[in-house]
């Protein structure tokens, strides 16, 4: 009876899917031509797209100042898998970059949407967060590489679109992975008194330090605990050859000279080797998206100094993909879903008294950019008072069979995104930071309370501080409603409701 209860159930899904169309279907029915039912198995495509300046210098962000670099070390790229299950295509890319904003994202997404018929809601575009990138936006002592950022939007949007034109038939699977390795907790509780304090942050009792150096005796225990998981998202031809891999890991960066794509490339590369992709036509197209490395790193700063880099932290990370590969049962129709979510949160501004001390400060640095945290942050609380006092964020989840995954334009903190993976209705599900947006740190309340670098306010690092769990419930929710998107039971979504 459980069978026949279950068989039901699927097929309801094929027939309900025909007779009136998915909900988000019905969003874009005038883009997307309907497929037929009998045509509704599982067809993929990705594709790569280069994006490393052709103009030199650049601006490069993601430090305390500005720097600029004059050559490229390594390509950077936009990898892009596009998905459709029959009842349309989703997007899933990775661009190399440090943040990307979301109004640019917004824009690359409309050019794509135009190229492709694909929904902008079921795009999702992240920045993998290597600091070796030209700036696209604003970031604490750095501005924006306004060249470089007008050239990044149709080059996303030419990823998706040759993404698309790839589409096959196809077949899917999915596992995770584990590396302790090369994740860390990098904030520290300090002894009293001991901890870097912010003159113009809006808290000054500080009891939490980032990156404390190795050995310190006045680094307590770690604030958090890392997630040491690689998820793998496999997909491959119905005869088994390697179509593209998504990955995703926790580690915050690992650090390259400008320009640079970091260890996500050199993992995207190495997992392609690994899987003996070898060069197939349209070719294997590997993809490293960022995990909740708010608060985590490469560094185990209780003991002493380790030896790693890119290539290093790549091929660790690549041999756990390989071995959590092996495990996976691929299928060649599973039920896609995709939700998005728009959240406004409060942002927290200075005071009055706080930007007229920033402004007097600034006058000792005038005509030149800032150099050193304390310059920079009354810089930012300057540029803050100017901002909207609120933000609009966009959050989004999507079902993969039983696997979720959110996606979420913050610094993510491993507490969250752990408490996002036993909480969430689809089993296994992997979180996305820095995804449709750059919105700063997500810092939970507890960590508000102490204090350090991801909590002082700047730009990026300025929402309310009950964010979080607003944003976790947010996506939660999300993961609720692809879950029991179009009624399938939620034991059909933990078996996987496809053919082996």
């Amino acid at each position: 009876m459980k069978t026949r209860t279950s068989r039901r159930r699927f097929l309801g899904v094929g027939l309900a899917g025909l007779a009136a169309g998915w909900t988000t279907r019905k969003a874009r029915a005038a883009e997307v031509p309907e497929r037929a039912e009998t045509e509704k198995t599982l067809r993929a495509g990705a594709a790569m797209v280069d994006v490393t300046p052709q103009k030199f210098p650049v601006i490069v962000n993601g430090g305390v100042a500005e720097r600029t670099a004059d050559r490229a070390i390594d390509p950077l790229n936009v990898r892009c898998l596009v998905l459709d299950d029959g009842t349309g295509p989703i997007a899933i890319a990775t661009v190399d970059n440090c943040m990307v904003p979301r109004a640019l994202l917004d824009q690359a997404k409309e050019l794509a949407r135009q190229a492709t018929g694909i929904a902008t809601e079921r795009m999702s575009i992240s920045a993998t967060h290597t600091h070796s990138a030209p700036s696209v936006v604003g970031c604490l002592g750095s501005d924006c590489d306004e060249d470089y950022a007008a050239l990044l939007p149709g080059r996303i949007a030419a990823a998706i679109e040759a993404a698309r034109k790839n589409l096959a038939p196809a077949r899917i699977g999915w596992a995770m992975g584990e590396d302790p390795t090369n994740v860390f907790c990098r904030r520290f509780l300090m002894k009293p008194g001991t901890a870097l304090t912010n003159r113009f942050s809006d808290k000054r009792d500080d009891r939490a330090q980032m990156n404390p150096g190795y050995l310190n005796p006045n680094a307590v225990q770690p604030t958090g605990r890392p997630d040491p998981q690689v998820a793998v998202l496999s997909v491959q031809t119905p005869e088994g050859r390697p179509i593209a891999l998504l990955s995703n890991y926790s580690t915050h960066y690992v650090g390259s000279p400008a320009v640079s794509a970091d260890y996500f490339a050199v993992f995207a590369t190495r997992i392609g080797q690994l899987l003996g992709a070898g060069d197939g036509s349209p070719p294997f197209v590997g993809m490293m998206s960022n995990g909740t490395s708010g608060d985590a790193n490469c560094c185990n700063f209780p003991e002493a100094p380790r030896r790693f880099d890119r290539f290093t932290v790549a091929e660790d990370v690549a041999q756990a993909a390989l071995k959590a590969y092996k495990t996976i049962r691929h299928h060649d129709r599973v039920p896609i879903a995709m939700r998005q979510k728009l959240l406004e949160l409060n942002v927290r501004m200075p005071t009055e008294k706080e930007v007229a001390e920033a402004k007097e400060f600034m006058k000792t640095f005038a005509g030149r950019k800032p150099r050193n945290w304390i310059e920079v942050y009354a810089r930012e609380t300057v540029l803050l008072d100017a901002m909207p006092p609120t933000r609009e964020l966009k959050l989004q989840a999507i079902r993969i069979g039983s696997l979720g995954i959110t996606a979420i334009p913050n610094e993510v903190f491993s507490a969250t995104g752990l408490a996002i993976k036993a909480a969430s209705p689809l089993k296994p599900t992997f979180n996305i930071s820095l995804a449709n947006g750059g919105e700063g740190y997500l810092a939970p309340p507890d960590q508000h309370e102490l204090g350090g670098y991801t909590t002082w306010r700047a730009r990026t690092s300025c929402l309310e501080v009950d964010a979080e769990p607003k944003i976790r419930a947010a996506v939660l929710g999300l993961l609720e409603s692809v879950a029991d998107h179009d009624s399938i039971s939620r034991s059909a979504v933990r078996s996987g409701a496809s053919r082996p």
